[in-house]
Formats: structure tokens, sequence, C-alpha cells
């Protein structure tokens, strides 16, 4: 574990942190000295873990609720976190879904809630959390590798949407800037996680591609935005940092 604290006395906030990736994110910002606060919508219990995690290695963290497609709720988290600690320094804009299907497939139901929470709930913790984040403020959005290389099929709803953020990362880029705050996204690659098990149905599949030979694990993801987040970082904005293994080489 990394034992550096570089960004002690950071306020961070990580959507979708109860799980997964988001939860090894949240870990290792703690770990590195910032207090955390993460966002859940269906699973208090791995949220409630995470803190624990946390303050049992001595640091300090708190679960907010919120589901990530519902603007108000996100609002609400956001604001939340705000009041409590007095500013944020640090958005993780995690949390996300996937819906998988041929495109002639996808209920529109579907489509509409993928873009709830991976783009519209995006656009809202960002506007939010720049209401109370002043300059040497982070904001690092977990996008895919898929945009980069989409290694099978089924999946262009969430491609588009993951697409979305990357240029949501561009234009917030010329945006901040000025204001001394950075944005930048990392692709995973095939990672661990409950989205993209190692042991899952597309996992046989995807191994052979990827160069370094195994699935990434969820804080192979997080050592990348702990350098985004701290101050090492202060010169790189509007990057796309591929988490990958080589996959996409």
């Amino acid at each position: 574990m990394n034992t550096s604290r570089n960004l002690q006395g950071k306020i961070a906030l990580v959507t979708g942190g109860s799980r997964s990736i988001g939860a090894a994110i949240a870990r290792r910002l703690a770990a590195d000295g910032a207090t955390v606060a993460i966002t859940y919508n269906a699973s208090p219990d791995k949220a409630n873990e995470v803190v624990a995690t946390i303050e049992a290695a001595g640091g300090s963290a708190i679960a907010v609720a919120a589901d990530a497609g519902n603007p108000r709720a996100v609002r609400a988290a956001v604001n939340n976190v705000a009041e409590r600690f007095g500013r944020i320094d640090i958005l993780v804009n995690n949390a996300g879904i996937s819906v998988l299907g041929a495109p002639t497939d996808i209920a529109f139901e579907d489509f509409e809630r993928i873009l709830a929470v991976n783009v519209t709930g995006v656009f809202v913790a960002t506007q939010e959390a720049l209401r109370h984040m002043g300059e040497g403020g982070r904001i690092i959005h977990i996008g895919s590798s898929m945009v980069q290389y989409a290694a099978f099929p089924t999946a262009s709803a969430y491609t588009l949407t993951k697409g979305a953020v990357t240029g949501f990362t561009k234009g917030l880029v010329r945006d901040l800037g000025p204001k001394g705050i950075t944005v930048n996204t990392v692709h995973p690659g095939p990672t661990n996680s409950d989205m993209n098990p190692a042991d899952g149905a597309v996992a046989d599949f995807v191994r052979p591609g990827i160069a370094a030979g195994r699935y990434g694990e969820g804080s192979d993801i997080a050592a990348a935005v702990s350098y985004l987040a701290s101050s090492e970082a202060s010169f790189v904005s509007g990057a796309e940092l591929l988490v990958d293994g080589g996959f996409t080489a």
C-alpha cells in the first residue's frame, strides 16, 4: 500500500465507490492521505465495508447514497459532501453501468438508463463539484479502453457513453485550465470487476489479447488515479491514460 500521503488534507469524492474499481480507488486515495467520500446505490453493505476498511487503516471516509442516474440524487450527494467538509478537491467520476446487445436489440429504456448513469450523471456530478472546487482541483473520469479498441460486438451503446465522457474531458480542459483545475480520463482495459470478471463470459476471448497476460485489478486503475490526483500531475490535463496491460497496443 502506498504510504507517501501525498494527498494529505485533500477531500475526494468517488462516485460508485462501493465496489470493484471504485472501491479500490477510494481505498488508494485514503491511503494517500485524502478524506474520501463515496457514493453508492444498491450496495449499502459493501459501501459500509469500504468505509470500515479505510477507517481501520487510519483513514477517514463516509458513504452517501445516490443513484448515479438520478440528477437530483447526484446533486444532493455532492452538496452533502461539500457542506460536510467545506470543499471538494478531487472528483473521480467512476460510477457506470454496461448494457450489452446488438444495436437493433437494445431496449430504448435500457439505452436511456445507461445514458443517465454514464453521461448525465458524470455531467451533473462535475457541474456540482465545480461549485466547491478551487485552484489545484482534480477531475478524473473513468472511461474504457473500448473507445480505443472495441474488442467484441454488442458493446456499441456502452462505447458511445464512454466516448462522450472522453469528449467531455477535452472540453472541460479549456474551461477549467485557467482556474488551475486539471481534467483527465483513465481508460481501464479488461479489469477484474463486477462488470467484467476475470472468469466472465468474454474473458477467454479477451485475455489472449492482453500483452501483460492477465486481467487488470482495481489497484492498477487506482494507481493511475492516484497519480493524476497528485500535485505531480499538475501539468497533465486532457490526457487519456490507458491502463490496459497493452490490450490496445
